[in-house]
């Protein structure tokens, strides 16, 4: 990937700092994207006539206005797009520690009504580097999400299905269009062994109401923090990975999520296996999910790929997918795929596809 430096001398660094740099990279993709009964909403302004009583003892007819959202279905297929901007401020010690800052520029199409989105910066992510030392702190990606084969090889140019589609607990993740999470997370590496961890310091407030959302009480505050923690060791060809997280909910019921990942390289062909002890607390969705995925190499610029992931609980997601990706040059590609969606307590399954081009700068 390219990156364009912009230097100038209130770039170069004062005393005991050895070099500051502004670095811009990121990627766009345009296309296709096609799913089955798409539902979406639109933003609509409603207006209601409502009488209302006078000083003078009458009544009178006014006109009350309210922004409403409302669910419909919509085209199946539509244009799908996004633009990245990653914008990262360096600095570098004398004795070698380096320090980075970065924020994040993004805008993607709205997946339910086919309408262009506007851009917007996230919330800002901080590191230190010092060896096989980092450390990030606020908007950060937690080891879950930062854990070797996790995501496998996704298909599609939306990357729309993955081996990891039978989770449903919510681990700390980066975010690239909200503020995220304000959080840590730990990472070292020595030799052939990687460890990391994260902590997510969370306050969950509960409002007791009536089933129509009228409020009955004050709000209650309950602590609601995440931690992980992961190991990886990478012996010739092959890497394991192994992730615990848990959150702290309170009433003695704690989700968590146990995460095992391999994945290997042979000539032209790589592959990847998932497993996952998914304990939601929730009876629809706790249980086990597996996955794998795999990419092979056809040459002539072409890479074939094909995932597929599921579990044992009855709103699990499967997701099964085939796609291709062709090498334009100059980090430019032509992607896309086809797969299907379905669940135990699905009313349907879902077949998805889309096509597009990406290119890297």
């Amino acid at each position: 990937m390219k990156k364009v430096l912009f230097a100038s001398t209130a770039l170069i660094a004062t005393a005991g700092v050895a070099a500051a740099e502004i670095n811009f990279s990121g990627y766009g993709r345009f296309g296709i994207g096609y799913k089955e009964d798409r539902t979406g909403s639109y933003d609509v302004v409603r207006t209601t006539p409502t009488t209302v009583s006078t000083a003078g003892g009458g009544t009178a007819v006014v006109t009350q206005t309210s922004n409403a959202s409302v669910a419909t279905q919509t085209d199946d297929v539509i244009l799908v797009s996004r633009f990245r901007l990653n914008i990262d401020g360096i600095a570098e010690t004398d004795g070698g520690v380096r320090f980075e800052g970065r924020v994040r520029l993004q805008a993607d199409e709205n997946s339910g009504n086919g309408e262009a989105g506007s851009a917007g910066l996230n919330g800002a992510r901080f590191s230190v580097i010092y060896g096989g030392l980092r450390v990030d702190a606020g908007n950060v990606a937690g080891a879950f999400d930062n854990l070797a084969n996790y995501y496998g090889n996704e298909v599609g140019l939306e990357l729309f299905a993955g081996q990891y589609s039978g989770v449903n607990y919510s681990f700390l993740g980066y975010s690239s269009t909200g503020s995220g999470s304000n959080a840590v997370f730990f990472q070292y590496s020595v030799g052939d062994f990687s460890f990391g961890a994260s902590y997510d310091q969370a306050t969950l407030a509960t409002v007791p109401a009536t089933a129509a959302g009228v409020p009955t009480g004050p709000a209650t505050f309950t602590d609601a923090d995440r931690w992980d923690i992961s190991a990886t060791y990478t012996f010739n060809n092959i890497t394991a990975a192994l992730a615990y997280g848990q959150t702290d909910a309170g009433a003695g019921s704690d989700p968590s999520l146990t995460v095992l990942t391999l994945g290997g390289e042979w000539g032209d062909f790589s592959g990847t296996l998932f497993v996952a002890d998914d304990a939601t607390k929730v009876a629809a969705t706790d249980g086990t999910a597996w996955g794998l995925s795999a990419a092979y190499n056809l040459g002539a610029a072409t890479t074939l790929l094909f995932t597929y992931g599921d579990g044992n609980a009855s709103a699990d997601l499967q997701q099964v997918a085939i796609g291709a990706i062709y090498d334009l040059g100059g980090g430019a590609s032509l992607r896309g795929g086809i797969g299907r969606n379905d669940c135990d307590s699905c009313a349907s399954d879902t077949i998805v596809a889309d096509f597009g081009a990406q290119f890297n700068f």
